[in-house]
């Protein structure tokens, strides 16, 4: 899988924080090497001014925490 498939489809709840392993919703390319780190919405906010600049990517769905899960119907 290429980075650019990796970085075009949107993240699941099987996407984990690198660093603490929550449900992930940022996902940044690294522009030097194109590796892919993942965050929670927590942790991206605690790096995103240092590592912004180094990102070619910065995929933000933080907006889906406000979401409400649908309702079965039985």
């Amino acid at each position: 899988m290429t980075t650019t498939a990796i970085a075009s489809r949107e993240l699941s709840t099987l996407d984990r924080c690198d660093r603490c392993g929550a449900q992930a919703y940022v996902r940044v390319v690294l522009e030097s090497s194109g590796g892919e780190l993942l965050f929670c919405g927590h942790h991206a906010r605690s790096v995103e001014v240092s590592l912004k600049p180094l990102a070619s990517e910065w995929h933000d769905e933080t907006s889906r925490l406000n979401e409400k899960a649908p309702v079965p119907v039985d």
